[in-house]
């Protein structure tokens, strides 16, 4: 049967895929609703890639107009570098995890607990790379815990984890009985307080800690397995990837990177404090995986974008307080800049 429907004024007659004639605007006319769509989806796509990014440029044009001393060295690497590198390497856990489609809400409790196992040791005269690889150890085991809980028993990450989150904290108090310990060891402390070429140590180890994941994720099968364990498990399965051992992996990697900077915390602060030490840091790599454009359902992991929204997140926290906004006030809006996030990831974006 044929179409008598009178194409618009102005259109052109085209053959389809089928030899059929079919209608095409003519130049200049009003853009089609998939064509609009089109336009959306791009601009959506853009800003879940880049609009971490693009909100760290226009922070830092800002404060370098508006704020005194911020690009001095003692501004851009002791204040603002230095407080989102601890930040930036857990977020980098979070992101693989994150990437299998999972989450952990208990790296400020193994933050806790490494910290204290590191300290305890030093204060008993302990060799301080025993101190460090013992802590390390200690959250490499909080990984297993968490990923054995998810990949052998099928326990819901959120729950897993915040077991965890839970029963760390109380671990971590226990060690020392809940008190404050002092440090004074320059070799267990360099990590939170040297600075090798005028730059923190920290902020250094935040910058090899995201290479190597960057190049984990980029060049191993290792790295591609969680992408296609997030993006669809069971098919994933079902074509020969182990996902319980990717997820295992995952977990492990986020509670070591954890430890990193719960040694880096109380080398800093010259004191470990199983009460503060590291208490929010989940909320803070969450959030930081999210501003990146990274999906919190899984199959995608940007290491560099991790990065970039915990830098992103403290700089923007900083210039609010630095400019008379509360802390309370500065949160709201922190989560508010969250919530655009999210939205961007919507399904239907």
């Amino acid at each position: 049967m044929t179409d008598r429907r009178t194409p618009d004024p102005g259109a052109t007659l085209a053959r389809d895929a089928v030899g059929g004639a079919v209608a095409e605007p003519a130049a200049g006319g009003t853009t089609s609703p998939s064509r609009s769509g089109a336009r959306r989806v791009r601009w959506t796509v853009w800003a879940q890639n880049y609009g971490a990014l693009a909100a760290l440029v226009v922070l830092f044009v800002y404060n370098a107009i508006e704020t005194p001393f911020f690009l001095t060295p003692q501004s851009l690497l002791f204040v603002l570098l230095r407080q989102a590198a601890p930040i930036a390497i857990v977020a980098v856990g979070m992101a693989i995890v994150i990437g299998t489609g999972g989450i952990d809400l208990s790296v400020g409790s193994v933050m806790a607990i490494a910290g204290q196992v590191g300290a305890t040791l030093v204060l008993h005269d302990q060799p301080f790379l025993l101190a460090i690889l013992a802590a390390l150890l200690v959250s490499a085991l909080c990984g297993l815990f968490n990923g054995t809980l998810v990949a052998r028993f099928g326990v819901q990450p959120i729950i897993a984890t915040l077991i965890l989150f839970i029963a760390g904290r109380g671990i971590a108090q226990l060690i020392t009985g809940g008190e404050l310990q002092p440090l004074a060891d320059p070799d267990f402390q360099w990590i939170g307080l040297a600075r090798p070429f005028g730059v923190p140590a920290q902020v250094i180890i935040a910058v090899v800690v995201a290479v190597v994941a960057w190049l984990v994720m980029r060049l191993t099968v290792f790295g591609r397995y969680v992408l296609a364990v997030g993006g669809n498990e069971t098919a994933s399965r079902l074509s020969g990837v182990p996902a319980a051992r990717v997820k295992l992996l995952a977990y492990v990697a986020s509670g070591v990177l954890a430890g990193l900077v719960g040694l880096i915390a109380v080398s800093a602060n010259s004191a470990s404090d199983a009460n503060n030490v590291g208490v929010g840091m989940e909320l803070d790599a969450i959030a930081a995986v999210a501003v990146a454009g990274t999906p919190l359902t899984g199959g995608k992991v940007t290491i560099w974008g991790a990065v970039v929204g915990a830098v992103m997140l403290k700089l923007l926290q900083n210039t609010l307080i630095a400019h008379g906004i509360t802390k309370e006030v500065a949160q709201m809006i922190e989560g508010a800049v969250i919530i655009a996030a999210l939205w961007l990831q919507r399904p239907e974006a």
